[in-house]
């Protein structure tokens, strides 16, 4: 019988998780369950999606803000560090600046503008044309700023993180002064001991300073690279992808879970003999055409998955079919010839004018963005997720 329905993306629910449960067993048990009460069987190339969160909290991956100042001393000597290009996020970043202004006598914290990286506002780009304001190469200092643009709150959060990032510094013992640019050198005119915030440029902002003279350079992903005093830590994205947990602990980026998505592979097989994809995936790429904030604060949107969620998507534009090759036919007939030529397609699409239009993305990115809208990032209860049909196309029975 003709399969009806496409792509389903489930939610799954299961037990909260604490440090040092059966991850692999507990989510291998949560989807059957789920499949049993729902009534949906298990089928080949489905796929299961955990959130990263569960299982770095599995895996009791934690530190604490003392950790973090111990690392920063001890990477950038502890007197005037120069903060560059941080996110402007309570969740993501604050707890991680409380960290590195106990690890430091005075921070100069030097903001992008008029975004952070991932879209976060202090200011739009039509208030910073209409003062006449080069974004390129134009440096200002906080007076300057508040001249020019006031107080600027953000239009979801409420938040003026200039003076919240500038008063969380001084509660910490730190001196601050604050700048704004966007050319990661003008930090040098300050102080040649910089920690680099940003999270896709950073490998580009570590390079130009050094370059540029810079003495200590480290990125988010060089702090807490390597366990501080028994602390929990990232060795490959350090502070990248970390959450507050409490107000003086974070919860850091799940170190390597190879091992993990390929345990519950194998346990579904022996459970229902299917060959399921396994992935752990946190922030979606995706954007937010009102706050204009580009979701992506993690590193990467699947830090561990199965071999079988490797490369990109390979499909054909049925549309582009329907209105060239197929222009002449309708009905029954055209719907056949669409489905002899999937049948027939190419393994490697790339190029082809039949495929344009269709998402030049990484499977796990795709995946993982469907997930995070899937799971959300509140109080579902439902950190796993279940995606049927992914991987049909108009030929699947």
């Amino acid at each position: 019988m003709e399969r009806r329905v496409g792509t389903v993306s489930r939610g799954i629910r299961c037990p909260i998780i604490r440090e040092g449960d059966d991850l692999a067993k507990i989510v291998t048990e949560s989807v059957l369950e789920a499949a049993a009460a729902e009534g949906f069987a298990i089928r080949n190339r489905d796929v299961i999606a955990l959130t990263e969160s569960i299982v770095a909290r599995a895996q009791g991956n934690y530190a604490s803000v003392d950790a973090i100042a111990a690392d920063v001393r001890a990477k950038l000597g502890g007197g005037t560090i120069g903060v560059i290009f941080p996110i402007l996020s309570r969740n993501r970043f604050a707890i991680c600046l409380r960290g590195i202004a106990k690890g430091a006598k005075k921070i100069i914290l030097m903001l992008s503008y008029p975004s952070d990286e991932v879209g976060n506002g202090l200011i739009t780009l039509d208030q910073v044309d209409e003062a006449g304001i080069n974004p390129f190469t134009d440096l200002l200092t906080l007076e300057q700023y508040r001249q020019l643009f006031g107080e600027n709150k953000h239009p979801f959060t409420g938040v003026d993180y200039v003076q919240y990032y500038g008063d969380l510094i001084r509660e910490c013992g730190a001196e601050c002064e604050i700048i704004f640019a966007n050319d990661c050198r003008r930090i040098l005119e300050y102080t040649k001991d910089v920690l680099c915030c940003d999270i896709h440029s950073r490998q580009r902002t570590k390079r130009l300073l050094k370059a540029a003279g810079a003495n200590r350079v480290c990125g988010m992903d060089d702090i807490l690279n390597a366990s501080i005093d028994g602390s929990g830590f990232n060795s490959k994205y350090g502070l990248l992808g970390s959450n507050k947990s409490t107000e003086d602990k974070i919860k850091l980026f799940p170190e390597d879970a190879t091992d993990l998505v390929n345990a519950i592979q194998k346990n579904m097989i022996e459970a229902t003999g299917k060959l399921v994809e396994v992935m752990v995936y946190g922030d979606g790429a995706f954007k937010d055409p009102v706050g204009k904030i580009w979701e992506l604060a993690d590193p990467v949107v699947s830090p561990a998955y199965t071999p079988g969620l490797e490369g990109t998507p390979n499909e054909l534009k049925l549309k582009y079919l329907a209105d060239n090759e197929f222009a002449g036919l309708s009905g029954e007939e055209l719907k056949e010839a669409i489905k002899e030529k999937i049948k027939a397609k190419d393994d490697n699409l790339v190029g082809k004018m039949a495929s344009e239009g269709t998402t030049p993305r990484r499977l796990t990115d795709l995946i993982g963005s469907l997930c995070d809208l899937t799971s959300g990032s509140g109080d579902k209860g439902t950190p796993i997720v279940y995606i049927q049909g992914y991987f049909d196309n108009y030929t699947a029975e």
